[in-house]
């Protein structure tokens, strides 16, 4: 039975926009999902970590470079302008024309190249995952930005309806005064309450105003009429459930756990540093005079041009570097354990970021409940207060106080189902499971998913010196000619 009432109170704090509390639903608002997309193809942040990730894809054929084959020549030409004949005889030439090319393939590293691409291979992976938390992370901010626009819209739509009801009792107030029902203390009352609920909407107004902004920078665009929130469907019974699903999905602790493996791979590459290379080796030289060698030269059997090319193994030992490869084992040994040390400590963060977020969302959807009897008891309170203020038996100021508590009891609301929302996507991010696919943002008007799988496939077999990607292209939006925006909402009908 509270599993299923949680599951009520949840689909009730995704009807966050009330009639008379929020923006109603209008035909062609804005939903959620649509943000979400917008975010997905134009958030700077995003479109940043994706390029850093593909920056991290070209480790693996650099490193890969280190085993490949590598072949260079080299073209010269010399002409000599003056030159000294010894004797009778002239053995020089005046032109000369030379080429030669050399290659190198190792065929043994000590195991430090394939090491290397097994790190570098590790870190993509990495990067894949630290790019998933990237998303995560944005869509938390967009369902925040989101869900903060309707709250605050919501509490200047209360706050301006509390504006109108306290102007109302003013002049009734001072009405009343005129003919001697009421004192000057209960005007002075009245309009000590309007000035305050005046000085609150304008603090919602600016809260509207600043919630607005964070959404353009969410999102890129200005938002418009935004429609409710559909239900979060996915969300654990307890915390423990949340608990075992993070530590197998959040990609934030996946990261950790590569990174970690990625730097046990860094230590077997420093250990290659001390063990013998060997390679195969080859070079072919060519030279011409030109026409230019002296008969006497040849007549010696110097040769008007000549060529070379030889082949072998070259084996490299190294005795003694100086304590090199010691100390850079024991840097990466020591980074090893600072891996291994940070990966407890993400895996420590996820835990508490579950149980506090489970926590959280338990309670502003409890809070749901409590607070809209709040508000049903704040109503009829205040329903009683004006009436028995007819007959004498509640002052003015009974009025105002009641008037307030209503006031407090239907923001409370409308922020305890902002708050519900808010966490529940918050628990699932922390989970794992708050991702592009989790999310059905691709379909026929979603946006087609990125997956940076395919620029590593393309990239990691990728062994020509002159292939380069295209200029790079801004991704995301600017905003800087969006309009300052303000705390316009639709008239809301009193309550």
């Amino acid at each position: 039975m509270q599993r299923r009432g949680w599951g009520r109170l949840l689909i009730g704090a995704a009807m966050f926009i009330a009639p008379t509390a929020a923006l109603t639903e209008t035909a062609g608002a804005e939903t959620l999902r649509e943000a979400l997309i917008a975010a997905y193809g134009n958030n700077p942040d995003l479109a940043s970590a994706r390029a850093s990730q593909r920056a991290t894809d070209e480790t693996v054929p650099i490193a890969r470079a280190q085993g490949l084959p590598s072949l260079q020549g080299s073209v010269s030409y010399a002409h000599t302008v003056e030159k000294t004949a010894y004797g009778a005889y002239d053995f020089y030439p005046s032109d000369t024309f030379q080429a030669s090319t050399s290659f190198s393939a190792p065929i043994y590293s000590g195991g430090g190249v394939r090491s290397a691409i097994d790190a570098a291979k590790t870190r993509v992976k990495q990067g894949q995952a630290s790019l998933l938390g990237t998303e995560t992370g944005v869509f938390s901010q967009v369902v925040a930005a989101y869900l903060d626009v309707t709250l605050n819209a919501a509490i200047v739509s209360l706050n301006r309806n509390n504006v109108q009801v306290l102007e109302v009792n003013l002049k009734a107030t001072s009405d009343r005064f005129e003919i001697g029902d009421v004192t000057r203390t209960d005007v002075a009352q009245s309009n000590s309450r309007l000035a305050q609920g005046r000085a609150a909407l304008r603090n919602a107004e600016s809260n509207l105003i600043a919630a607005r902004e964070r959404y353009i920078q969410a999102v890129g665009h200005v938002p418009g009429q935004l429609e409710t929130p559909p239900p979060l469907a996915g969300l654990p019974h307890a915390p423990d459930d949340a608990v075992q699903v993070a530590l197998e999905s959040n990609p934030d602790l996946a990261a950790a756990r590569l990174a970690t493996r990625a730097a046990g791979y860094d230590v077997k590459t420093a250990d290659a540093s001390r063990l013998p290379k060997v390679a195969v080796v080859g070079s072919a030289a060519y030279a011409n005079y030109l026409g230019t060698l002296p008969a006497q030269a040849l007549q010696v059997g110097s040769l008007p041009h000549s060529g070379t090319a030889q082949i072998g193994l070259q084996a490299t030992i190294p005795f003694y570097q100086g304590g090199l490869p010691s100390a850079q084992i024991r840097q990466a040994q020591a980074n090893e354990g600072a891996a291994d040390e940070h990966e407890i400590s993400v895996e420590r963060e996820v835990i508490a970021t579950v149980r506090a977020d489970f926590a959280a969302w338990k309670a502003a959807n409890d809070a749901i409940s409590l607070n809209q009897t709040a508000v049903d008891a704040a109503a009829l309170s205040l329903e009683g207060v004006r009436a028995e203020n007819t007959v004498g038996n509640r002052t003015i100021l009974n009025i105002l106080d009641a008037e307030q508590e209503l006031l407090n009891s239907q923001v409370n609301l409308v922020t305890a189902k902002r708050n519900a929302y808010v966490a529940g996507f918050n628990l699932l991010a922390a989970m794992g499971k708050a991702q592009s696919k989790d999310l059905a943002l691709d379909g026929d008007l979603g946006a087609a998913l990125y997956d940076p799988q395919v620029h590593y496939d393309h990239a990691a077999g990728d062994a020509n010196d002159w292939h380069r990607d295209p200029t790079p292209v801004r991704q995301s939006t600017a905003t800087a000619n969006t309009p300052a925006q303000d705390a316009e909402v639709p008239p809301q009908p009193l309550p």
